[in-house]
């Protein structure tokens, strides 16, 4: 291999020499995590580093991907026709910038067996929940109209949507069309071909669709044949290249076993940190591979893993249209006393209409099968994974992917600390913390601090950031958490000074960001720069911390002045002669307000502050109305 740029990312280098060699997907992203292109591979290694080799040319395009590309993601498939289904599925989902001659809406097409009288059999792109019988998806198109050209010349299929119910045909609604009379249809719909003779031709169309290639060839092989003996060359040409082209796709399918049997491999991943697992299923027929389906499988908890994979054969077999020779299992649901295969020993003895083994093979050709099939399940939880992560990603708001940016930091600040400290002349001094969480408050996080190191009637902000960031930031330390990914301290550079010197001492500081937002010019200081920060007025990042810093400001603000009223209202409790300040806190804080305790019988309060104080409280009351009546009457 040729150098790398000297412009490629170290770490970048040091993945691309630990790539795999097998086929699959990768995915080039930027620093910001986003996916910039999506290719395919049957060699991951040597495929992705051709992008990094200095005597790689490119178009311009692909040179600007490789420039901003700092990370590559893969996913490993069994082959490369795999590779070609995901990559599509994945540049649908993902839409990467660069991907501009794949970003179209394209799907790979199926062979529908419609859910009708007299079924039709046509090629579709669109899946239906309507009870069809759907076989693909067909990477290769000119499979699919070979297989399509062969069913309706050997096969005489109705090509028409017309109505055939019984009503209809029996009324006469319909004629004989041209594909009749050139032996295209045997003419259903004017009764010359019966329901079971038609569902009998669709079984055996359902038999050539589920891998049964040989049957078809030896088909057309007589049939070719026949236009011979009759002299139609033309016919017979046409025939005799259909199966050409059948055999020579028979040839390339992957031949996974050499006895030629029809089987079916079921095999299971579960991921229980995330709750997920995978059914995968390996349709082999005549020896070949010629299909892979994959389902998800939640709601996983308490269930064993024997539970799931019997779930996921069950499944598939009460819908299925064809049974194999052989079942082979990746888990033995016999190793889980819960579990038996008795009901679906008897779905497959009425579908085979004998007793159809069921193995869990442990050495040789079929162990490698289900081994290759369980890896093929473990690559699905992997891409369920992977999409996970993307829509966590697509759903954080842009003003926090804008602040990372911003302010160049290393991970999104999803979780943001808000501090802001609050006094009144001077007095009663208190400090708070909001939370805001992917731009939103995360109220139940909030805390508010009662200030302690400052002298009453002499404000001191640094004084009083010090202590709330000791207080909050000393206890995050203690309990490992939960760290925020910005500290946003409202105030300039001596508030940002006092809050760093505390981080430090608690051993806090390297943890997360920390900056300073002043309310004069709306700049943004950090530690260790002279100059600050200067954020557009309109943008997303500034406004994000504005919120922060304004809900900071507003819950100290909220905080002193209930502390204000609080102590208000305890002064007039105080004017009473007996009653101190802890036993008027007590009174408040079990009635609510003064005019709750002027309310209160004296057998309420004796039962707060006991009959002693309760009668002070009670006389104190009666004393002042009695006063107040007086007043009133002089006047």
């Amino acid at each position: 291999m040729s150098e790398p740029l000297d412009d490629t990312p170290d770490a970048l280098v040091q993945k691309l020499d630990a790539l795999p060699t097998d086929p699959g997907v990768y995915k080039f992203l930027d620093a910001d995590a986003s996916v910039l292109y999506v290719g395919k591979a049957k060699n991951l290694r040597s495929r992705v580093r051709t992008y990094f080799q200095n005597s790689r040319q490119r178009d311009g395009r692909i040179e600007v991907m490789v420039q901003k590309a700092v990370d590559v993601d893969i996913i490993v498939t069994d082959t490369e026709a795999e590779a070609l289904i995901l990559e599509n599925n994945q540049i649908k989902e993902l839409q990467p910038r660069y991907n501009v001659n794949l970003r179209d809406d394209k799907t790979y097409p199926y062979i529908c067996i419609k859910n009708e009288r007299f079924p039709r059999v046509f090629k579709t792109r669109t899946v239906k929940q309507d009870g069809s019988t759907y076989f693909g998806p067909y990477t290769d198109v000119s499979q699919l109209k070979t297989m399509m050209s062969a069913i309706r010349s050997v096969f005489q299929l109705r090509t028409c949507s017309l109505d055939l119910s019984e009503e209809k045909i029996e009324a006469g609604a319909h004629d004989v069309c041209l594909q009749h009379h050139i032996d295209n249809c045997k003419a259903p719909c004017v009764g010359k071909q019966s329901e079971a003779d038609y569902m009998q031709t669709i079984e055996q169309v359902e038999a050539l669709l589920n891998g049964q290639t040989q049957a078809l060839i030896d088909l057309l092989t007589d049939e070719m044949q026949a236009q011979s003996d009759r002299h139609n060359f033309e016919d017979a040409a046409r025939l005799r290249d259909q199966v050409q082209a059948l055999k020579k796709h028979s040839e390339k399918q992957k031949i996974v076993s050499q006895d030629f049997a029809d089987r079916d491999v079921f095999a299971l991943y579960v991921d229980r940190d995330e709750g997920i697992g995978a059914g995968v299923l390996f349709q082999v027929r005549e020896g070949k591979m010629i299909r892979k389906r994959h389902k998800l499988l939640r709601r996983i908890e308490g269930r064993a893993d024997e539970e799931l994979l019997l779930s996921f054969v069950e499944n598939h077999y009460a819908e299925a249209h064809f049974v194999p020779d052989e079942v082979l299992l990746s888990h033995d649901p016999a190793d889980h006393p819960a579990q038996d295969t008795h009901a679906l020993n008897a779905l497959l003895r009425r579908e085979q209409g004998r007793a159809v083994p069921i193995k869990v093979p442990q050495r040789g050709e079929k162990a490698s099968l289900v081994r290759m099939a369980t890896s093929n399940a473990k690559l699905q939880v992997g891409e369920w994974k992977t999409q996970q992560m993307k829509r966590e990603r697509d759903r954080i708001p842009a003003s926090v992917k804008a602040l990372k940016g911003e302010l160049r930091m290393d991970a999104l600040p999803r979780r943001i600390d808000g501090i802001d400290v609050s006094h009144h002349g001077g007095k009663e001094t208190v400090a708070s913390c909001v939370v805001f969480t992917d731009a939103t408050p995360r109220k139940s996080d909030y805390r508010t601090y009662k200030i302690r190191s400052t002298d009453e009637g002499t404000p001191d902000d640094y004084k009083a950031m010090r202590e709330v960031v000791r207080r909050r930031y000393r206890r995050m330390v203690e309990e490992d958490g939960p760290w925020p990914d910005l500290v946003v301290i409202d105030g300039g550079k001596g508030q940002l000074s006092s809050a760093v010197e505390m981080l430090k001492e608690v051993g806090a500081f390297d943890r997360f960001p920390v900056i300073g937002l002043a309310k004069r010019l709306e700049e943004v200081y950090r530690p260790g720069d002279s100059d600050p920060v200067f954020l557009a007025k309109d943008s997303p990042a500034l406004q994000l911390l504005q919120t922060v810093r304004d809900e900071a400001h507003r819950f100290a603000v909220t905080y002193q002045r209930k502390r204000r009223k609080k102590k208000t209202l305890q002064s007039e409790l105080l004017d009473i002669h007996g009653i101190g300040p802890k036993t008027a806190k007590t009174l408040l804080g079990e009635f609510g307000s003064v005019a709750k305790v002027k309310e209160a019988d004296e057998t309420a309060l004796a039962e707060v502050v006991g009959p002693a104080k309760a009668e002070t409280v009670a006389n104190y009351y009666a004393e002042t109305d009695s006063e107040h009546a007086t007043a009133e009457d002089a006047a």
